[in-house]
């Protein structure tokens, strides 16, 4: 990361505030008592405001002069921050690092909002690009594929979230981990991945140039402006970011101020961590003298202080990391960034495990469940878990319909409520699935041994059974405590097969080893059983208004030795795993009806909001405008215009990519709550599944959220008490859920970019088709296809003669001539416009982890195929 600013202003003033905002500069520490100021009188005059107190933030709340929400802040433009409008409208806008006040992303802020002379100007004509804050998107698992392998234990690694940011800032590093940014076109935001490099700043310069920060001063003279409420933090009421961060130590840069010889300034990688003192006691013992040995070191520090009198925080540093780049020190700031504890689990946790080992199920439990070991049940997951949650089992009834039964680890059996192992799992909420490894929720011995669902081996399980026609239809459920033992662990390869093959019998060397009690026949057909009643749910629940988004997903395979990645290549989500899919959906379904009906103020429940209003009608106009017959006015009307839309040939399935890509940007987060919290039982709903009542009971050896539902359906069906826990209590452990599971999914997503930059690095360049989803006037984005990676290119980096940028009707329009490659050749015009087809080069850059993407010339090998689509996309048509 480079620092040209220090260049730019004094060095005591942090990014984002002016060079006046404290006394004297560079003088400003934050262990200075004594200012150098003379007329200051001794007293430092304060940065920043003092919170207001706890009483006058609750009375505020009350009567409506205060807002409380979640701080966002650009991280491409740090400077600006933003929290969600109560009312759904347009985010209120946060101004600066004084406004924010200290606070973090990710923090929960109370505001007040200014005078409205103060709110943000925008014009109509600009591209708009800041109001609408660092948005990153939290699609729930059950709207892109619940039932996702995950790399490592899982086999592969959920979705990378796309992070939508509000502008582009060409003073910022970009980051390599595919964040994005969103730039409205003709009021519309569309979605691109920013490169920040010296010598593209103009990039986007006209755009710019027309855009106003400016206060509101006489709006009333020009009607066509619109405000944008702006406000400045008053108090935090939640710090929920760590306060950690990974980043490089530099020298101060005046080396005869007192500062010089007691602190180094530490430099975030992420921006919208302010820069950080650290005392030079904390930093090398030869850091000082040789500090350019320590250039590509990457550290972690943590902030202990930020006084009102001070432009930087105080911060210590924790400890030094390794070399920047590289897969283990790069994941381990990763983690600590994000608050994951990946520390050895304690002495006293690992003492609640059974001791004594082999483990085996204590005879009085045979009394207490269903004996199920004589079913024919298996496991499908991915080839490499190790985590096996789930079983499922299908029984041909005399009548023609079939007993389906769904099987999951009892975890609460060996998770003591109250326990130390009961409070870290707590603490913790959820395993972390990072490329190469994971970080468990439980002990290994209870996650891979005790609770994962070998083949062959007697397992204590709560299960789900009912009797369904082979259409799908629920004649009777039954709910209880089990006991089985899987006959066999397909891998969804496996499973697969047996689908794509459902007269022949397949070669029993194709197939994992099935117990002597059961056939690989009977496995055969009981997986073709279930497939033909999930195809049934799956078609029924899109008929009944469900919405599915299936965005592009990376899957690496890593060397052996190295650890380092050798290839990625997206992600098949196949029949098998919309099987498995189904039956988890059905259960999770039927567990939440169970638990609300029996303690309708005590159930945990997963609810899904609908859609952000504003981004939401951006979208509708852009469609509007694209001539796209898109129908947004329910979850299902959406899933059925994705889905009949478009046909299947190349082009249309890219362009189908891209619309999804842009639908998932105003999907809001799926949450964990309790039922006794929410007055409005409306609200329960979730708006992928279009259900009215949903919960997660499925995978408690990952999930906290499940032994917690887990515990409920026991007292449920009378095998234990109720919790001991009331409605807040429980809302706050879901919230607790919720953090954790955000943070999980912000890992997981940064683990992604890590890899898929170093896969960059080590075998790039990388090509691959990709779609244009956004015009600017000197830039344009693109999904890349090959890689579901979305980029920003930039026209100076393009050798061309010339561009120019139009708008046809409302359509966004870039033209580019091409410099020939030969003098005697005449000049290469190419039309960009939004569903252009195009093909890129990725490729690394000099800095650590970052790569850009650079437009293939036309007509050069591999493009001569992609003409007619280019036409096609050009003139608007559909397919």
């Amino acid at each position: 990361m480079t620092d040209c600013r220090l260049n730019l202003r004094p060095l005591g003033t942090p990014r984002g505030v002016s060079s006046v905002a404290g006394p004297h500069g560079v003088g400003a520490s934050p262990g200075d008592k004594k200012s150098k100021n003379k007329s200051a009188r001794g007293k430092k005059k304060s940065v920043f405001e003092t919170y207001m107190s706890k009483e006058d933030v609750s009375e505020g709340l009350k009567r409506g002069t205060l807002i409380q929400g979640v701080l966002r802040i650009n991280p491409k433009k740090f400077h600006e921050a933003f929290i969600p409008s109560p009312d759904g409208d347009r985010d209120i806008f946060i101004d600066g690092v004084v406004a924010r006040n200290r606070a973090l992303n990710g923090d929960l802020v109370v505001v007040k909002l200014l005078p409205e002379e103060q709110w943000k100007v925008i014009k109509p004509e600009s591209s708009d690009k800041e109001t609408e804050g660092a948005y990153e998107l939290d699609l729930p698992e059950e709207l892109c594929g619940s039932h996702l392998p995950q790399q490592s234990m899982k086999g592969y690694n959920d979705s990378p979230d796309v992070i939508i940011e509000a502008q582009f800032d060409d003073s910022d590093s970009e980051d390599g981990h595919s964040s994005t940014q969103n730039v409205l076109v003709d009021g519309v935001k569309k979605l691109s991945v920013c490169v920040h490099d010296k010598g593209k700043e103009d990039a986007d310069a006209l755009v710019t140039k027309e855009e106003s920060t400016s206060t509101s001063q006489d709006t009333r003279a020009s009607p066509e402006k619109s405000l944008q409420r702006s406000a400045k933090v008053v108090y935090i009421s939640e710090k929920k970011h760590s306060r950690a961060a990974t980043g490089f130590l530099k020298l101060l840069a005046d080396k005869n101020s007192e500062l010089f010889r007691k602190y180094a300034l530490f430099s975030p990688s992420d921006h919208r961590v302010p820069r950080i003192y650290v005392p030079l006691k904390d930093c090398p013992q030869d850091f000082v003298t040789r500090p350019k040995d320590y250039a590509n070191t990457l550290f972690i520090c943590r902030i202990v202080d930020w006084k009102e009198d001070s432009n930087f925080a105080l911060g210590q540093l924790a400890k030094s990391l390794g070399q920047a780049g590289e897969i283990e020190p790069e994941t381990e700031g990763i983690l600590t960034e994000y608050g994951v504890d990946f520390s050895d689990f304690s002495s006293e946790v690992l003492d609640c495990l059974p001791q004594g080992l082999p483990w085996t199920i204590p005879p009085e439990e045979f009394s207490k469940r269903r004996d199920l070991r004589k079913d024919c049940i298996f496991t499908i997951d991915p080839s490499t878990a190790r985590d096996l949650d789930d079983a499922l089992s299908c029984k041909p009834l005399a009548d023609g319909n079939f007993e389906v039964g769904v099987h999951i680890a009892d975890v609460s059996y060996f998770v003591p409520e109250g326990s130390p192992l009961d409070k870290v799992a707590a603490e913790r909420a959820t395993s972390v699935y990072l490329v190469q490894k994971v970080v468990p929720m439980l002990p290994r011995l209870l996650c891979e041994e005790l609770c994962s669902l070998h083949p062959m081996s007697d397992k204590l399980t709560f299960s789900v059974i009912w009797t369904l026609t082979p259409e799908g239809k629920i004649l009777g459920e039954w709910f209880g405590r089990t006991i089985i033992r899987s006959c066999t662990k397909l891998s969804y390869e496996h499973a697969q097969s047996m689908i794509e093959s459902p007269t022949e019998k397949i070669p029993e060397e194709e197939l994992p080893p099935i117990s002597p009690e059961h056939t690989s026949e009977e496995v055969h057909r009981a997986v073709l059983n279930l497939h033909k009643i999930a195809k049934e749910l799956r078609k029924q629940r899109f008929v009944d208004g469900a919405l599915r988004l299936d965005q592009l997903k990376l899957a690496f395979t890593l060397d052996h030795e190295t650890g380092l990645p050798q290839g990625c290549h997206i992600y098949e989500y196949r029949d098998s795993n919309k099987l498995v899919e189904e039956f988890m959906l059905l259960a999770n379904m039927a567990v939440a009806h169970k638990t609300h009906r029996t303690f309708p103020e005590r159930a945990l429940l997963r609810r899904h909001p609908p859609p952000q209003t504003k981004m939401l009608n951006d979208l509708m106009e852009f469609c509007d405008q694209m001539g796209l017959p898109m129908d947004f006015s329910s979850a299902g009307a959406l899933n059925k215009s994705l889905t009949e839309t478009f046909g299947d040939d190349k082009y249309s399935l890219a362009r189908k990519e891209v619309l999804t890509n842009m639908c998932s940007r105003p999907m809001q987060m799926a949450l964990y709550f309790c039922s006794g919290v929410l007055q409005d039982q409306a609200q329960f709903r979730h708006y992928a599944l279009n259900v009215p009542l949903y919960t997660h009971f499925t995978s408690p050896i990952r999930r906290f959220a499940d032994v917690l539902v887990h515990r409920l359906l026991a007292a449920a069906l009378g095998y234990r008490e109720l919790p001991d826990m009331e409605p807040d209590t429980l809302q706050k452990q879901a919230d607790h859920c919720n953090d954790r599971r955000m943070a999980s999914k912000r890992v997981q997503e940064l683990s992604t970019g890590l890899f898929f930059a170093i896969l960059v690095k080590e075998s790039g360049p990388l090509e691959s088709e990709a779609m244009v989803l956004g015009v600017l006037n000197q830039a344009f984005d693109v999904l890349v296809l090959r890689y579901g990676v979305q980029k920003r290119i930039y026209c100076n980096a393009l050798p061309l003669r010339s561009h120019h940028f139009q708008r046809v009707g409302k359509k966004p329009e870039l033209t580019l001539v091409w410099e020939p490659e030969d003098m005697e050749q005449e000049p290469v015009r190419q039309v960009v416009t939004i569903f252009s087809l195009v093909e890129v080069v990725l490729q690394a850059e000099t800095t650590a982890l970052k790569y850009s993407a650079i437009l293939k010339r036309p007509g050069t090998e591999g493009l001569l195929g992609l003409q007619h689509h280019e036409e096609r996309a050009d003139s608007g048509q559909l397919d």
